[in-house]
């Protein structure tokens, strides 16, 4: 009930097709009720009528009949029309919804997503949201309705025990239906789990296609993904003779039923306390009944799926953020860009302390570099400025104000990053660039793009800026994919800068070429450099030398070489690494 109290807004987005939906099942379901009625007077007319009967009364039972039957099905195709637009319309609401908030998740959770597992409780839940919709409105509540009606015809016209007779059997039937799904129902789950699986495995190989090329690990993918389809084709089997047992037993129920009720009409016929025509109205009344009845044992379990999937959908979007805007957040107002760490401290887990107690700052237009070995927490500075994360203890601060008190999307906005590991959309060389900016105009693109030295790059490829990357950029070079990251951030335009280990993965060429770029672009902005390599921040107006998550060193290249501390060594090593 709560799941569909949640749905109901969806629904009430187009309320006037909802009622006229509604009205057209009645009439619809009205109609079907009427067909047996006139069935039983056509064949009551045959049986034993004068020859004028004969020709006049069944002709115009006949044409109603017919006309009945088109009817129905006629208006069934315009209610099934009419709500289309509905249940479309709340799929896609949906879907965009938990799309959005994914967005707004934070990054710990895309850290340890499976995005193939998510995409598919997405698209299942969209489809649970169709089948909920459609079933529940048009064969659920039909059903229902048609069963009480009956029930009542059935009373009146004849006798009482034709109405029980019909209610044991529905009785029985829904029993057996519901106990037999709800023990069935964990085949279901295991192949759902199992299919989430497999799905997440094969994306995931996808996803590290190079990697995958690397270690020359092709079979054994597909060793792992087959050992995971073979769990999934079991638990389908398994899932399979379940659904036998049901609807054998479903099946047992109905033929009893329906003999019981046939033998009670051929014995008033026998009688003659009724007709042929009562005897044929009460089979067709049985057949539409029991049609759809049928199918209750497929429905419910499909209502149970379909009700586990949205609940997983729906799961996604209870799922808070721990990092959050304030109630009162205002909008970050950026005049200076300065940058100031205040005694942070942080941790991913509470066993191990990244970050101890960190204080440091950055004037305005100042480029600062960071470095220091790995697990140092460089590049967790980096993500602690852009907020991917909220500090243990301390205060950040950009021109005075704590990261903490502004709206995320504004601090967002005025910090530009280019990662180590760029990753391109899987489009143009122009779209990807035009990220940074959606709305900017061709000359602002391709200002960017001569900013970044990348004109020389697109001007030699046949298409140009019509070229495609390729997925996650694979088509061009750690170069040019770096170029591009540093053309969309000068479209983006913003007074702060961050370069978190932009070139470790490039060539020396590619580097020198990146570097200078990378100066070109952060004159005269605010700049924070995370760096491995110090050959690529000897240009820098302080370096910060981070060791156990603490600043054990600063000052300018020259002056971290003279104090011969661990700024010293770590340039002796690599100068030595790289001689």
């Amino acid at each position: 009930m709560a799941l569909l109290k949640s749905l109901w807004p969806y629904l009430m987005i187009h309320k006037a097709r909802v009622i006229i939906a509604m009205a057209l099942l009645v009439s619809a379901k009205g109609v079907a009720l009427v067909i047996p009625w006139v069935f039983k007077h056509i064949v009551d007319a045959l049986d034993g009528g004068s020859p004028e009967q004969l020709l006049v009364i069944p002709l115009g039972f006949v044409l109603l009949y017919g006309g009945m039957r088109f009817g129905a099905v006629f208006l069934g195709e315009l209610r099934d029309a009419v709500f289309s637009r509905v249940t479309e319309s709340a799929m896609s609401k949906v879907g965009l919804e938990v799309f959005a908030h994914l967005h707004q998740l934070e990054l710990d959770f895309h850290l340890g997503r499976q995005t193939g597992g998510i995409s598919r409780d997405i698209d299942r839940g969209t489809n649970g949201i169709n089948f909920m919709m459609r079933f529940m409105v048009f064969n659920i509540l039909p059903t229902i309705i048609e069963l009480i009606v009956v029930m009542l015809i059935l009373l009146f016209a004849f006798d009482v025990w034709f109405s029980a007779v019909t209610l044991v059997c529905v009785v029985a039937y829904v029993a057996f239906s519901i106990k037999t799904t709800e023990w069935r129902t964990r085949f279901v789950k295991e192949a759902n789990r199992l299919d989430s699986k497999s799905s997440t495995r094969a994306v995931d190989s996808l996803l590290n296609f190079e990697t995958v090329k690397y270690f020359n690990n092709e079979a054994f993918e597909a060793k792992q993904y087959n050992t995971n389809l073979r769990a999934w084709e079991q638990a389908r089997v398994d899932n399979r003779l379940s659904l036998a047992l049901l609807n054998s037993g479903q099946a047992l129920i109905i033929g009893l039923g329906v003999t019981a009720l046939m033998y009670l009409a051929a014995k008033g016929v026998a009688e003659e306390t009724m007709t042929i025509g009562d005897l044929v109205m009460v089979n067709l009344y049985l057949l539409q009944l029991f049609v759809p009845l049928n199918a209750l044992g497929f429905i419910y379990r499909e209502i149970r799926r379909a009700l586990s999937d949205i609940e997983n959908m729906f799961g996604l979007l209870r799922r808070q953020s721990t990092v959050q805007d304030k109630a009162q957040a205002t909008v970050l107002k950026v005049e200076q860009a300065a940058i100031e760490f205040e005694a942070v401290d942080f941790s991913y887990q509470s066993q191990r302390q990244i970050l101890k107690q960190l204080s440091f700052s950055v004037a305005p237009g100042e480029k600062v570099a960071i470095v220091g070995p790995s697990g140092s927490g460089k590049s967790t500075i980096g993500r602690l400025l852009f907020r991917f994360y909220d500090i243990s203890a301390g205060a950040i601060r950009v021109d005075g104000q704590d990261v903490r008190d502004v709206q995320q999307l504004s601090l967002r906005q005025a910090i530009g990053v280019v990662p180590q590991d760029t990753v391109l959309f899987n489009d143009t060389i122009w779209n990807n660039v035009a990220y940074g900016c959606p709305e900017a105009s061709d000359e602002a693109i391709w200002k960017a793009i001569d900013m970044a030295s990348l004109r020389s790059f697109v001007e030699s490829i046949p298409d140009g800026v019509a070229t495609i990357v390729g997925e996650r950029g694979l088509k061009v070079s750690g170069g040019e994919k770096q170029r591009i990251a540093i053309a969309r951030v000068l479209l983006k335009n913003p007074a702060i800068l961050l370069f978190d280990e932009a070139t470790s993965a490039l060539d020396s060429e590619s580097e020198r070429s990146i570097l200078k770029a990378m100066a070109d672009i952060s004159a005269n902005k605010t700049t924070l450099v995370i760096a491995h390599r110090l050959s690529t921040v000897v240009d820098a107006d302080r370096i910060l030398v981070v060791d156990g998550g603490e600043i054990v060193e600063q000052g300018s290249h020259q002056e971290l070489l003279t104090q011969d501390g661990q700024y010293a060594r770590l340039w002796q090593m690599q100068q030595t690494t790289n001689g």
